[in-house]
């Protein structure tokens, strides 16, 4: 296994560190303050080409595969958490599902534009009454004439309320439950009876935007079926493992911000007559804080280069999340530590951090169902 990183990889990451120093570090505190991401940031990354980097040169992408994608992730997450989520949602889980199992006019039609910028995605599959338990989903979609008329209300939808496109998960036949009677499909948000419901107020990520979204007699044509009719599911889960492999490369790039922060910290604040990066208590917390970062970036590189020479990654995918999620919050917790009580207040950096962190442990699936992958994974094809 090599897991060099190309000179090609290596001028990407050169790339988007500039853009996050320059760009998107500078706007992270009013990001979080006014609980929005400036439409300009997403802009000027859609001129850099950032939206298609994990897509195919013929649909406007760069064709840097997963892990050039990681790479990009990793730096971005160093400058904002939010603004990675954004990004994150549209590539990984919203353009990725039409990538993975749109027709060649599909890909043409929305993809394309997903890669440019014009258009931004969601992915709207968890309900009120089905989180963790994704399969009890209530929406409905019933076939009339033509178009398929869709009827329910999703939530916790990340980027739901500025999307233009959509990708819903329905049920078509509830009789056959999840494997068989639970379809994708590609929703434009100006179409009539789709509505944005309430905007919630998170404790982190704030400037990402999270809403209801609501389907009233919403009718989609045939052709904006997503993959195949009662396969939805399937869809979701292969969008998921890529989305799992990608927020670990945030979680990666989070804990790098971190640990910095830190550094800096313990070698300004003096205590007892000297730093207290001098003091033992804080080394090992610094010590702790670099092994699980190496940790994390081996198994996500390795991870994501295991993606890139086609094997599948569902075991991967789901031991990266947990760990990476779990890792990132053992690290900023050091890291407000090593702050004392500056590390508490608003404007500290690491205070953020700390508040941004905790969602990696709940979304892209919790890792209470992390463990359950892993689990039955290892007990039907064995340890390694």
């Amino acid at each position: 296994m090599d897991f060099t990183f190309t000179p090609e990889h290596q001028m990407l990451r050169e790339m988007v560190k500039k853009f996050t120093e320059k760009e998107v570090r500078p706007l992270s505190q009013k990001i979080d303050q006014e609980a929005k991401v400036p439409m300009e940031l997403w802009k000027k990354a859609a001129e850099l080409g950032l939206l298609g980097i994990a897509f195919p040169e013929k649909y406007g992408g760069a064709g840097a595969g997963e892990m050039g994608y990681c790479i990009m992730l990793e730096e971005l997450a160093q400058g904002d958490a939010s603004f990675t989520v954004m990004l994150g949602a549209h590539i990984s889980i919203g353009a990725m599902s039409i990538y993975l199992d749109g027709t060649e006019e599909q890909k043409q039609k929305y993809l394309t534009k997903m890669c440019s910028g014009e258009y931004i995605s969601a992915f709207a599959l968890t309900e009120v009454n089905a989180g963790s338990d994704a399969a009890n989903i209530e929406t409905t979609a019933a076939l009339k004439g033509s178009d398929y008329v869709l009827n329910g209300t999703k939530f916790y939808i990340t980027n739901g309320g500025i999307a233009n496109v959509v990708i819903v998960f329905a049920v078509t036949d509830k009789s056959l439950g999840a494997h068989g009677g639970v379809t994708a499909f590609i929703v434009e948000s100006k179409t009539p009876g789709f509505k944005v419901g309430r905007e919630l107020d998170k404790m982190g990520i704030r400037g990402s935007n999270t809403v209801e979204l609501i389907f009233e007699n919403v009718r989609v044509p045939k052709e904006n079926v997503l993959g195949k009719i009662g396969e939805g599911f399937k869809t979701a889960m292969k969008a998921l493992d890529r989305g799992r492999l990608s927020l670990s490369a945030g979680c990666l790039g989070g804990s790098k911000r971190a640990l910095e922060l830190s550094l800096n910290h313990a070698k300004q604040r003096v205590q007892f007559g000297k730093p207290i990066a001098e003091q033992q208590a804080i080394q090992w917390m610094i010590a702790d804080m670099a092994a699980e970062i190496f940790a994390m970036e081996s198994m996500v590189y390795r991870s994501a280069w295991a993606h890139d020479q086609g094997m599948r990654i569902t075991r991967e995918a789901a031991i990266v999340k947990m760990y990476c999620s779990e890792a990132l919050d053992r690290i900023v917790d050091r890291g407000v530590q090593i702050h004392g009580g500056m590390g508490f207040i608003r404007e500290c950096d690491i205070e953020r951090a700390y508040r941004d962190a905790r969602i990696n442990r709940i979304f892209e699936g919790t890792n209470e169902i992390q463990r359950l992958v892993i689990a039955r994974d290892v007990l039907t094809k064995g340890a390694y």
